[in-house]
């Protein structure tokens, strides 16, 4: 191997390096609202992935105005994509079992944050979503983008008081 051949791999190999350490999974500074467990690439707190709202915040951030069982009106749900939460913290996997503050649980399928847009929402019409106003944070599929997700299993899988994710 000639020498400048070994000086190209040894950058190489150092930005590689470099990309794994700036891209970790910053630790949570205040109270924790979302954790997420099983496979996960890139925990911060033992084998699991915590977030705290600010981190939560820092993610890329989208929004939709849908219609919902839930509501009378078509309501603004915005956050980050459920995809880019999972990438944050290196989830990989085939099922996601989300589970909210009352213990209600549902398997969305891992293929769903591929397909959809599906949002985690924090705010509800531009405001910070109430524990009892579904949040703070709520996982809402965009129902009335494409018609197909305006069912009852689309519906169950939208779990509000969302704070915490298994990937299987």
């Amino acid at each position: 191997m000639d020498r400048r051949r070994m000086i190209l791999r040894g950058v190489g190999a150092m930005g590689l390096l470099t990309f794994g350490t700036a891209h970790a999974l910053e630790t949570p500074t205040a109270t924790v609202v979302l954790t997420i467990t099983g496979r996960v690439r890139k925990p911060n707190q033992g084998s699991e992935a915590q977030f705290d709202m600010a981190m939560i915040e820092h993610l890329p951030q989208a929004s939709f105005t849908t219609r919902t069982p839930w509501y009378a009106q078509p309501r603004q749900f915005t956050g980050p994509l459920l995809r880019d939460v999972l990438r944050a913290a290196g989830a990989h996997g085939t099922l996601l079992r989300a589970r909210a503050l009352n213990d209600y649980r549902v398997d969305i399928p891992f293929e769903d944050t591929q397909r959809y847009d599906i949002v985690v929402a924090r705010l509800l019409d531009g405001a910070p979503m109430a524990v009892r106003d579904r949040g703070p944070l709520f996982v809402v599929y965009p129902f009335d983008a494409q018609p197909e997700l305006r069912n009852a299993v689309y519906y169950s899988r939208s779990a509000w008081q969302l704070k915490s994710i298994e990937v299987l």
